[in-house]
């Protein structure tokens, strides 16, 4: 029994030490890991945060009647170019009952006003033919008949405009035609024949009838998160996309930071808004939604190497890169960098457009594939 035993333990034995000789005899025959290289490059590298909106006019010029009623006539519609003067529609008045009742009144009473001035007037005419009265007299009771005649009048013309907007000898001067006040380009014309409208005033701001504004001064509009909004001031570049117009770029520069903050979704985001630079002839629809690249940080032209490639000094967290020296022999080059983009990092010093660098962390082909 014991005799059996022991060859048990000897021939483990020699399994176990036959099994890490063949080990060792592989990893011996196993070639070195290789290192791939990369050298650097030339890049243009933009730093940048993005912010989402809207491209808008500059101005938009919001055409209100000054008298209520109905819409009998509109001449324009989105799109069509408007200069200041031109008619964009008419209203037809629906008279206030009451307002009308009350010149009809005041006809009435002007009329016996003027019946009894007449008469007046003519006893002082008969008098002054008589030389009873002085000639200053007789001029009292004319001037009165004429007061009395020109309220008649006043009195006819109130009730016509409380009953169709306009009166003889208004002319363009008309309540229900309504004009541009400004020169540009219709952007949408919100009624229809036959809608009521309010008129605009102290207590009301009256019914849009139409939008104008000038489609050559266009701004972005948006809104930008506060984790970026301290990166950002009035006077940066930006470059603008519009998703409607594809492989389009447009410039413009911040003009607007709005300092106070709005929550929206859990979030404070501040609205931003920069003028666009457009080119003569030129034309981008307004409410168009769009993104702007704001332009934190630009080089041109630097020499630059992927990040992938940076690696850091466990201990001062410096960058540094290694560089081959010889046929896979690296030493270690500190660098100084300047602006990322988060792909590309500019090098400042360190190295020349020459260095091998070493990547370190490269893909494999297993993890490519997942």
């Amino acid at each position: 029994m014991k005799k059996t035993t022991t060859i048990l333990i000897l021939t483990a034995i020699v399994i176990s030490f036959s099994g890490a000789l063949y080990y060792l005899y592989q990893k011996n025959n196993e070639s070195p890991e290789q290192f791939l290289t990369e050298k650097p490059s030339l890049q243009t590298i933009v730093k940048k945060t993005i912010a989402t909106g809207s491209i808008l006019p500059l101005e938009e010029v919001l055409i209100k009647p000054n008298i209520s009623g109905v819409i009998e006539k509109i001449y324009v519609k989105g799109g069509d170019r408007v200069k200041t003067g031109d008619l964009i529609a008419q209203i037809k008045v629906v008279p206030n009952l009451s307002a009308l009742n009350d010149a009809k009144d005041n006809i009435a009473a002007a009329q016996i006003a003027v019946s009894d001035q007449s008469r007046n007037f003519e006893r002082q005419e008969r008098l002054f033919e008589k030389k009873v009265i002085s000639a200053a007299d007789f001029q009292v009771a004319e001037i009165a008949l004429k007061q009395a005649n020109q309220r008649l009048t006043a009195a006819q013309k109130r009730y016509d405009i409380i009953k169709t907007g306009t009166t003889k000898g208004l002319g363009a001067a008309a309540n229900t035609l309504i004009r541009a006040t400004v020169s540009g380009m219709v952007l949408e014309v919100p009624v229809e024949v036959g809608n009521q409208v309010i008129e605009s005033n102290t207590f009301n701001e009256g019914t849009t009838i139409a939008a104008i504004a000038d489609v050559n001064e266009m701004i972005f509009e948006g809104k930008i998160d506060e984790s970026e909004v301290g990166k950002i001031s009035e006077g940066l570049p930006l470059e603008i996309t519009v998703g409607a117009l594809e492989d389009e770029k447009f410039e413009g520069r911040l003009d607007y930071i709005a300092p106070k903050g709005k929550k929206e979704n859990g979030a404070i985001q501040f609205e931003i808004e920069g003028k666009l630079s457009l080119a003569p002839g030129v034309f981008i629809r307004a409410g168009l939604s769009a993104n702007a690249a704001i332009i934190l940080e630009k080089a041109t032209s630097v020499l630059a190497i992927k990040e992938s490639l940076l690696q850091f000094d466990k201990q001062t967290n410096a960058p540094f890169v290694e560089v081959a020296v010889g046929e896979q022999d690296f030493e270690r080059r500190d660098l100084v960098l300047g602006v990322s983009d988060g792909i590309y990092v500019a090098v400042l010093s360190g190295i020349d457009e020459q260095a091998d660098i070493k990547i370190w962390n490269a893909v494999s082909e297993s993890d490519t594939e997942n």
